[in-house]
């Protein structure tokens, strides 16, 4: 059976709005970004590479890949351009006493 386990990840005050904020959780990498209607945790490595997307772009709404320019929506990981074909995972994400805790399946 696969479980989710609520992880630590960083104080609310990590997450900069209008930036890619990378940052491991459990062994994982994942992406937080801060949208005026709260925060969204997606996987942060590339579905086409493996790329780290952290040190990618994020205009208009799109995160873009720095090797090879795959782009995906940040408020959903939903790809919109090869090479890369499939979404990034999106997990579920809230905060308590100031810090941002993510749900990540086990």
């Amino acid at each position: 059976m696969v479980g989710v386990a609520w992880v630590e990840v960083c104080s609310v005050d990590d997450v900069v709005e209008g930036r890619i904020n990378g940052f491991d959780a459990d062994g994982r990498r994942v992406l937080l970004l801060r949208f005026d209607d709260g925060l969204v945790a997606l996987d942060g490595t590339c579905t086409h590479e493996e790329a780290d997307l952290s040190t990618g772009f994020l205009i208009s709404g799109r995160i873009t890949c720095p090797l090879h320019l795959s782009q995906f929506e940040a408020k959903t990981g939903r790809v919109l351009n090869p090479p890369a074909e499939r979404d990034l995972p999106e997990y579920p994400v809230k905060t308590e006493g100031g810090r941002v805790l993510i749900d990540l399946p086990n």
